[in-house]
């Protein structure tokens, strides 16, 4: 095992604050084996590149020689994390938990090693708590101490109403390190307070309290936002090799060592050595697709993610088409089929505004030529090679429509 100023040096890279950092660098310099713990609520069934950050942080420890817990909060699910929200969340649905829950449990060893991860469900034991149980935990933290997080803090001062099961989900959350037995926990900025609730908890039950690491919110691709499938700016694990390649030789030069830094497992030096030969005037592309490719191999396999370079140079350096485009048959009348509405009903995008903004951008193409009317028509009878943006093609059969 390294040293512990060894081991410090590398779960700092990419962490935003470490609490108790003291109490860690006793427990690393004892050679302990720490329990280290990240929950993640399954409300959706995806995994993506923002989860992976917090995953690849787990996975360092792992290197390391300590013990990775991965909770997943399907107790905690039920009653939706208040952090960072202005009002309530719907409550989930217990069945989709489950299914999401088993979605992760295998998304989650694209990055883990699957032989010594530790995987556990909060439902374990609260699942079993009793109603005195649930009072008696609730005892253990005043109402105007949870009220100190800004979240609820800010929803108090504008009147808008906060759900006492709201309440609980910090000292859930908490009591699961009790539990666990933790030394040390994982989040996001935005978990920082139920992080911290987590540490009360166990001092109150004669725990050693744990540490705690946050890690920043992922950018999503538009660079803006924070990676979100509501905002359709994500890569998800479980895409394939081909559509992660192309989504992350899509974002920015600046963005790129923003994924280098929280989401690559290179040494520093390496990335480091990466950046200073493209201050040197090497092309920024050319260190894009060692990232794509890193991750679309951590993520697959060497040859999946080979085939996903080859196709990525084939398509878009080479200008050649994919291998196979889909075909799609769209009605008309008479008068054939506007451009905008053969788009929408062959899925390249999701509406008809959405067609005219993009053409508006200058990003569709019919039959490899840019066009910037969106008032065009499709003839009936016509078969044409539809364009969005870089990755979505189609081949639109336009056929009239019967009487």
């Amino acid at each position: 095992m390294k040293s512990a100023a060894e081991q410090l040096a590398i779960l700092r890279r990419g962490a935003v604050e470490i609490i108790g950092e003291d109490d860690l660098t006793e427990r690393l310099a004892a050679g302990k084996k720490l329990r280290v713990k990240a929950g993640f609520d399954p409300t959706a069934p995806d995994l993506h590149l923002g989860h992976a950050v917090l995953l690849t942080k787990m996975r360092q420890f792992q290197q390391l020689g300590h013990q990775i817990i991965f909770l997943i909060g399907d107790f905690t699910a039920l009653i939706g994390d208040p952090s960072g929200r202005n009002e309530a969340r719907p409550l989930a649905n217990a069945e989709q938990i489950l299914d999401n829950s088993v979605s992760y449990a295998d998304q989650v060893y694209k990055i883990l090693d699957r032989d010594i991860t530790e995987v556990r469900r909060n439902s374990e034991w609260m699942g079993k708590m009793t109603a005195a149980n649930m009072v008696s935990l609730a005892q253990s933290y005043t109402v105007a101490r949870l009220l100190e997080r800004d979240d609820f803090a800010a929803r108090f001062g504008r009147n808008q109403p906060i759900s006492v099961h709201e309440l609980l989900y910090p000292l859930v959350q908490g009591y699961d390190s009790c539990m666990l037995e933790c030394d040390i926990e994982l989040g996001g900025t935005d978990q920082k307070f139920n992080l911290l609730v987590g540490r009360d908890l166990q001092r109150q039950r004669g725990q050693r309290p744990q540490a705690v690491l946050t890690t920043p919110l992922l950018e999503g691709l538009d660079g803006v936002r924070k990676m979100s499938k509501s905002y359709g700016n994500y890569v998800g694990l479980a895409e394939p090799a081909e559509q992660i390649y192309g989504k992350l030789m899509s974002i920015s030069d600046e963005l790129m060592w923003r994924y280098f830094e929280l989401l690559s497992l290179r040494p520093e030096q390496e990335i480091s050595a990466i950046r200073d030969r493209v201050d040197s005037g090497g092309n920024p592309r050319d260190a894009k697709m060692e990232l794509a490719n890193e991750l679309a191999e951590r993520l697959h396999d060497k040859s999946a993610a080979d085939q996903a370079a080859a196709r990525f140079a084939a398509q878009f350096q080479r200008r050649e088409l994919p291998d196979e485009i889909p075909e799609k048959t769209v009605f008309s009348d008479e008068d054939g089929l506007p451009v905008t509405a053969a788009l929408r009903e062959a899925g390249l995008v999701k509406s008809s505004s959405e067609a005219r903004r993009l053409i508006g951008q200058g990003g569709v193409k019919i039959d490899g030529k840019r066009i910037n009317d969106p008032d065009l028509r499709l003839a009936s009878g016509s078969t044409s090679l539809a364009q969005v943006g870089k990755r979505r093609f189609c081949r639109l059969i336009v056929e009239k429509k019967d009487d």
